[in-house]
């Protein structure tokens, strides 16, 4: 337990110094809100519109298949790197795993393209009912 004294003095110590900030920060902070202050802030330039405005799902649907494609990215290439300094046995198994991988990951991809989700037309949509559509018509 000693050791760790110097350890949890530095928690407690970080924690004060964090809340007498904020306490600082709100106590002699303004006060008066403005409408200018409480605008959105778009580098510079003159607010256009709502900012709670929702943003098109396909946006979410990018950044959702490029994280799936940047973590293959990443299991590849430690995959690669293991793979070049291993003996036969493991090379094999590693291999057929690499397989299965690759099919699920190739098996997605096609889904993906089938329902159409790289389209960028407004009037296809991705919503559960026309999903069903989609895969039907391809």
């Amino acid at each position: 337990m000693q050791a760790y004294l110097g350890i949890l003095a530095l928690v407690g110590l970080a924690a004060v110094i964090c809340a007498v900030m904020v306490t600082l920060s709100w106590v002699l902070g303004p006060k008066k809100v403005t409408p200018y202050k409480s605008s959105t802030y778009e580098c510079g330039v003159a607010p256009v519109g709502d900012s709670r405005e929702r943003f098109p799902i396909k946006f979410y649907l990018v950044a959702i298949l490029f994280i799936l494609f940047d973590i293959e990215v990443v299991f590849l290439w430690s995959w690669m790197t293991v793979f070049k300094h291993s003996s036969m046995e493991f090379m094999r198994t590693s291999f057929i795993s690499f397989l299965i991988y690759m099919s699920t990951f190739i098996l997605g991809y096609l889904y993906v393209i089938r329902v159409n989700a790289f389209d960028w037309d407004e009037t296809t949509s991705l919503e559960p009912a026309k999903l069903g559509e989609a895969v039907q018509e391809s």
